[in-house]
């Protein structure tokens, strides 16, 4: 049997077997009919935008219908996502009127990325290309023409959103992540509403279901709120939604007991009356409960008001060509008229849809947005596409001395305790521009003297409730990605602490987030932001009890393939060079920075003083640990047999105890111990900003002589950064071999080839010059 064919445009979900009395969960409000004025002015922006969205996809020439539409004016290539834009035009439309109505700080997340046309055909109706594109995209035929014809081609906007789009604080590529961002934004930003519009296909994605439980982390009294609209058009790219056919009682039900007030907008003969009423209500909702809460009579588990709209796929587009459903049907979820360029009969269609919206009723004589549209705008600096707050937010810390928190040479201390009470400290002098998101690890991570001036802030718990905390612990390693993309995003500072082996699981949003800031760099209007900023540990080589599932240090690949200018990746080797390096970190901006360390005590090798130096330097000669120079007290020698090399905490103390058991049994070998804090100082040199330069790599690993790194990852990164440096043909490379077990740290050394013994058959008399003897005992025993 074939697929089956849609018979009818916007086919209604089947009635489920709820009782129809849980409908009463769903708000009915008073609906006030608008005045005539505000009417007229929402839906000429609505005809404006949708003319101005649709031509993106498919004008190359006569982008205002002045002739005839003739094959010569379609482009070759027609890209770009209709289905989703009518609908996020009708909501920019009602949002101008509400920021309007109550002089309000708003951003609209939209959630459908690939609604740019939507997006962007809005912000040359509001001014905001304009502003932000002068000489280009101002409000005028040429800049209408420019916008239009340049859209998707190289050199004009893309058709997803992006750092490019002004007001966006959201890449619109991967799907998922739009509401978790959106309550990251408004997190202390108490004046702040979010508007985050999630397609319901969008709506079917794991980030996106656990996001929706994000109200139950948002305190009232300091931060803002979300209005989240789910616009349920009903169709995916080829298939029907999930959300499309669920009917209105389970739909109700649903986000009823997430929390939220659900107001069902889908009246399409009202619905300008229907979504702006539905809107003040929203909005009268927040503000009752950031009342009571902001008066210190928090209400206990407010419930959130949230909008469903139902409105068709490819609203006001054709209704069929050549007999297909278009409107209404995943067939206008792209590119609804595909031969427009080639088919005549495609070509009329295109002409009848583009010709329905009279745009010249919409635009005067010069190419300018008439009266009608104008009078409906808020004042320019509360626009969507120009609130500063979207574009130019940072703040930074106020940063505080590590070295205060430091612990004495020789003794064994957890890096993470040790961290913890720095950032315990930094968490006192910042209590509104600092957030921690943490998937429920912050004590097995020992990282919970972070507590002790602080709490944790579940606003659905008894016991953390209303109490300010700057920590936000939550099974769902998405909603901490997105809560820390929205908090940096609007100026805000953040750490992620995790498990090594489950920091993975937000690989890709960490890379789109990367990708947005990597276009906001080149973007001039667009400020600096602080760093993303990852603390992996309970890492592979300390999981005595979790076993080989929790293994796993990928996520140093992620980052190490973000551009150059990005991606920073630091391997601490002891308690302080870790506070050194969150210190750093912590006032760095436009950085993705993961640091990676050990939860467990162990050595601590430089005094803080020495620390920062060898931070400072990304990698050193150990000279405590090297052969010692008999000529120069303190010194290691000048010329070694053999370079041994440690990155990372546990690999590194392999390092320091084969250089001392190397000394016992063969002390006629000359070896040289190093250290690497900084990953990317192995980088050939112009490869990266930290890379040493030639002349520092040879006189720190030598020229000519073997050298073999103990390294934590996976040993094919590091021999990728060491490519094209100084015969590297000599350098081997032992890390983690994805071998693994509940079992002992020594025998994962052992498992993976970083038990450093292995030296000993490692390199021949004549490829160093020495003989190294087999120890008969092992060099714990030793």
């Amino acid at each position: 049997m074939g697929g089956t064919q849609i018979t009818i445009p916007n086919p209604p979900p089947l009635p489920s077997h709820l009782p129809d009395n849980v409908l009463d969960l769903a708000v009915q409000i008073e609906r006030k009919k608008l005045p005539d004025h505000v009417r007229e002015s929402l839906r000429a922006f609505q005809r404006a935008g949708c003319y101005i969205a649709a031509s993106m996809i498919f004008l190359r020439d006569n982008v205002l219908l002045q002739d005839e539409l003739q094959l010569s004016h379609i482009k070759p290539r027609l890209l770009g996502h209709w289905g989703t834009c009518p609908g996020l035009i009708l909501v920019w439309s009602h949002l101008n009127v509400l920021i309007r109505n109550h002089n309000l700080d708003m951003i609209y997340v939209i959630g459908p990325g690939h609604g740019a046309p939507a997006a962007l055909a809005s912000l040359w109706l509001e001014g905001s290309l304009e502003r932000f594109y002068p000489g280009e995209y101002d409000r005028n035929a040429t800049g209408l023409r420019n916008l239009i014809t340049r859209f998707s081609v190289p050199g004009g906007f893309p058709s997803h959103i992006n750092a490019e789009t002004p007001g966006s604080i959201h890449e619109g590529g991967e799907l998922g992540y739009a509401l978790a961002v959106s309550f990251g934004a408004v997190m202390d930003n108490p004046d702040l509403i979010v508007t985050c519009v999630v397609g319901d296909g969008e709506a079917e994605t794991g980030p996106t279901a656990t996001a929706w439980h994000a109200i139950k982390y948002l305190d009232p009294k300091e931060s803002g709120a979300v209005i989240p609209i789910l616009h349920v058009n009903g169709f995916k790219i080829s298939e029907r939604t999930i959300f499309g056919c669920m009917d209105d009682k389970e739909i109700a039900c649903l986000f009823s007991g997430y929390g939220y007030q659900v107001r069902i907008v889908e009246d399409l003969e009202n619905i300008d009356d229907d979504l702006q009423s539905s809107l003040e209500w929203a909005v009268a909702e927040i503000k009752k409960i950031q009342k009571a809460a902001r008066e210190d009579k928090p209400i206990v588990k407010p419930r959130w008001p949230m909008i469903v709209l139902r409105t068709p796929k490819g609203w006001t587009g054709p209704k069929k060509v050549e007999g297909q459903i278009i409107e209404g049907s995943f067939h206008s979820h792209q590119v609804p008229l595909p031969k427009a360029g080639s088919d005549e009969k495609q070509l009329q269609a295109l002409d009848r849809w583009l010709s329905s919206y009279k745009i010249s009723e919409l635009l005067d004589g010069e190419g300018k947005p008439t009266e009608a549209i104008s009078r409906g705008l808020p004042e320019p600096e509360k626009r969507l596409g120009q609130l500063k707050t979207t574009y130019d937010p940072y703040t930074p810390l106020k940063m505080i001395d590590w070295k205060q928190f430091g612990v004495e040479k020789g003794i064994d201390e957890s890096c993470m305790k040790t961290a913890g009470k720095f950032l315990d400290k930094l968490f006192q002098e910042n209590p509104k521009t600092l957030r921690l998101f943490s998937p429920d690890e912050l004590e097995s991570n020992k990282l919970n003297a972070i507590l002790d001036h602080t709490q944790r802030d579940f606003q659905w718990d008894e016991y953390s409730r209303a109490h300010g905390g700057r920590v936000i612990e939550v099974l769902s390693e998405h909603n901490c990605q997105g809560f820390m993309q929205g908090y940096t995003l609007t100026g805000r500072t953040a750490l992620f602490p995790s498990y090594e082996s489950f920091l993975g699981i937000v690989h890709t949003m960490m890379v789109q987030y990367s990708k947005f800031v990597k276009i906001a760099r080149e973007v001039p209007w667009r400020g600096d932001l602080a760093s993303i900023n990852y603390i992996e540990t309970s890492t592979w080589a300390r999981q005595e009890h979790n076993g080989f599932s929790h293994q796993n240090p990928s996520f140093i690949g992620a980052v190490l393939n973000l551009k150059a200018e990005a991606a920073r990746v630091y391997l601490p080797p002891d308690a302080n060079c870790f506070l050194s390096t969150v210190h750093h970190v912590m006032k760095s901006k436009n950085k993705t920075n993961l640091i990676i360390g050990s939860k467990q005590p162990t050595a601590v090798y430089l005094s803080p003083a020495e620390a920062a130096e060898h931070c400072r330097q990304g990698a050193s000669i150990w000279h405590f640990a090297s052969s010692p120079d008999p000529n120069s007290a303190g010194e290691s020698v000048q010329d070694p047999d053999v370079v041994l090399v440690g990155i990372g905490v546990e690999v590194t103390f392999e390092v320091i105890k084969a250089a001392e058991l190397l000394r016992s049994i063969a002390p006629a070998l000359k070896i040289r111990v190093v250290n690497v804090t900084d990953l990317m100082i192995l980088i050939e040199e112009s490869k990266h900003p930290h890379a040493l330069a030639k002349a520092k790599f040879i006189e720190m690993f030598t020229a000519d002589r073997p050298v073999l790194f103990n390294y934590h990852g996976y040993p094919t990164e590091l021999q990728g950064l060491l490519f094209g440096r100084e015969k590297a043909e000599r350098m081997d490379v032992e890390g983690y071999q994805e071998e693994g077990s509940t079992t002992t740290p020594f025998d994962m050394m052992l498992r993976n080839r970083c038990f450093i013994s292995l030296l000993m058959g490692k390199y021949s008399k004549d490829s160093i010059g020495v003989a190294i003897p087999t120890p008969e005992r092992s060099h714990r025993q030793l």
